[in-house]
């Protein structure tokens, strides 16, 4: 975005990008918390999520409010508009993203009560990935930077490879050892909110792509962008 003549509009504009950062910090937060209470069995790690949801619902109302106020008063036009509009959006993943993590933490103090078994790796690498979604999308979003949101829709396919990989060998643990469907049951829930996780992260990354280039993703630009990737050679 250009500089504007009005310092205040500018400062809330400013405040507005630090507000969804601060949430996206969050969210990273709850996201490691969670799962780390999930693969250590650490129930107390976990409660200590449900109150960083509350912060992320608080600046969610503050980013709503302040997106709604600078559209009324401003009457914003161009990149401004498609910013605000954006930041409408990006929030509303951010707080789905958070409660996805909730969710996850109170699988953990569910799994904790199972009896234990061999270290979840698979869903730590999945957890691993999707952090980095999450942080490459904000990355993006701050700096307009395209090639860093393809790179988050990229990573979405690994993301649904491992998720339906712990699914079947879960499915198949328990059809072997029923005494394990309790806590396994509850491993599948939270691979499938991380996975949940991880395209909200994709929606982000749409949207830094649609801002950017006026085209939506959807229709075509992310498959062109990896064949121009291709063509120079370069890596996925």
């Amino acid at each position: 975005m250009r500089p504007h003549t009005s310092k205040r509009y500018e400062a809330e504009l400013r405040q507005l990008r630090e507000k969804l950062l601060t949430m996206g910090a969050i969210v990273e937060e709850m996201i490691a918390g969670a799962v780390q209470g999930v693969v250590e069995r650490d129930p107390a790690r976990a409660e200590a999520i449900k109150a960083r949801d509350r912060e992320v619902d608080r600046l969610e109302m503050e980013v709503d409010e302040l997106c709604v106020q600078t559209l009324a008063l401003r009457q914003p036009a161009a990149g401004d508009l498609r910013f605000l509009t954006m930041a409408l959006k990006i929030d509303t993943d951010l707080e789905r993203m958070g409660d996805l993590a909730s969710n996850i933490a109170r699988r953990a103090v569910e799994i904790a009560r199972e009896p234990p078994a061999e270290r979840p790796t698979r869903l730590a690498r999945m957890a691993e990935i999707v952090r980095s979604m999450v942080d490459d999308a904000l990355d993006a979003f701050v700096e307009g930077d395209v090639g860093k949101a393809q790179a988050v829709l990229d990573r979405d396919h690994a993301v649904d490879a491992l998720n339906a990989e712990i699914f079947e060998s879960l499915v198949a643990r328990m059809a072997d050892a029923p005494e394990t469907i309790l806590r396994d049951q509850g491993l599948i829930a939270v691979s499938k909110h991380l996975e949940r996780i991880a395209d909200h992260a994709t929606n982000v990354a749409e949207m830094v792509i649609f801002a950017a280039a006026g085209t939506d993703v959807r229709h075509g630009l992310a498959n062109r962008l990896r064949r121009e990737r291709e063509a120079r050679g370069e890596e996925s």
